[in-house]
């Protein structure tokens, strides 16, 4: 357990309708259960809060955005600054007839007028988003009942699994953009790729506006079991760990790997260092069995990055992000 001392909150933070919180332990709130402290965690109240805070903050403030925790490793020295994390101000879901509220004159508002929309806050589980659609016979958005995380990461990464991505569902998203501004990008401006938001470092999103064809509410259902019993008979969904670690690698001639067929041909299933192991399920995960460090976590991965660039001569690129001091 991560020992955070008391602090105070600086009185040169910008006055808030959220709460700030001093020396806040983030062990608890990751997957991995791992990781120091946050100088200063933020939750604000809604969007316009969080760009309330953001247009007032000093610039030297560095600012660091968490979700759930599900796909990061917090390191043990914690988080200089301020760590803002989304709450209940950012986890509405509607679905309407029109993308509401919208500009009116943006190219995807266009296109989408007349259809129905589902409009979801950036704080929302994906898995309750593939919920809420389910019972509201939409279809589409199966595949979101398989990714751990909320909508905010997603769109940051791009998240995808069982052949979807966030970006083939996606019409608008709103962020806050480094200067406090509370805009809405087209999908098109962000520049969505395999695991990567174009979109520049600093932004922070809200909200998504997500395409909500209707579908039959039984193919709907059999489609999220079937990823539900994909999902526990190859992943260690009952272990502490942040889903994948490493990116599949697409190489120069335009193949891709699935890096844990690398990882496992490099002898790393299983592999320890201390109490954080390579997953014998599926060993593209990382898994802390029990008073595993950040640090720990950490250097497994890189050790297995080093034995599949041996073996293979492929450098794996991390997909789990790494924040915060050693």
């Amino acid at each position: 357990m991560t020992s955070c001392l008391p602090d105070v909150v600086p009185s040169s933070l910008p006055a808030v309708r959220g709460s700030y919180r001093a020396s806040a332990d983030l062990s608890a709130t990751t997957w991995f259960r791992v990781g120091g402290c946050a100088e200063i965690l933020f939750k604000p109240a809604d969007a316009e809060d969080l760009a309330h805070f953001i247009a007032h903050k000093s610039s030297d403030v560095p600012v660091t955005i968490l979700g759930v925790g599900s796909n990061v490793v917090v390191r043990d020295g914690g988080i200089d600054g301020v760590v803002i994390r989304l709450g209940r101000g950012f986890t509405q879901m509607t679905l309407s007839p029109h993308p509401n509220p919208l500009p009116g004159e943006r190219e995807a508002a266009r296109s989408a007028a007349g259809d129905e929309v589902l409009t979801v806050g950036a704080g929302c589980l994906d898995t309750n988003v593939a919920e809420f659609a389910a019972q509201r016979h939409v279809q589409g958005l199966e595949f979101l009942s398989g990714i751990p995380g909320t909508i905010g990461g997603a769109l940051a990464m791009n998240a995808g699994a069982y052949g979807a991505e966030i970006k083939d569902v996606l019409i608008m998203a709103q962020a806050v953009s480094p200067a406090g501004q509370l805009v809405w990008l087209d999908a098109h401006e962000l520049e969505f790729s395999y695991r990567h938001c174009g979109l520049p470092h600093g932004w922070i999103f809200t909200a998504a506006v997500l395409r909500a064809p209707r579908g039959d509410e039984a193919t709907i259902r059999t489609r999220m079991a079937t990823i539900a019993a994909a999902r526990e008979s190859t992943q260690p969904t009952r272990e502490r760990t942040g889903g994948s670690t490493f990116k599949n690698p697409t190489l120069p001639d335009g193949t891709t790997k699935k890096a844990w067929e690398l990882i496992d041909a490099a002898g790393c299933r299983g592999m320890m260092i201390g109490a954080a192991q390579v997953s014998q399920l599926h060993c593209n995960f990382l898994i802390n069995n029990g008073g595993a460090t950040a640090d720990e976590i950490e250097r497994l991965g890189e050790e297995v990055r080093e034995k599949v660039f041996a073996n293979s001569g492929i450098r794996l690129e991390w997909e789990i992000k790494r924040i915060g001091k050693k």
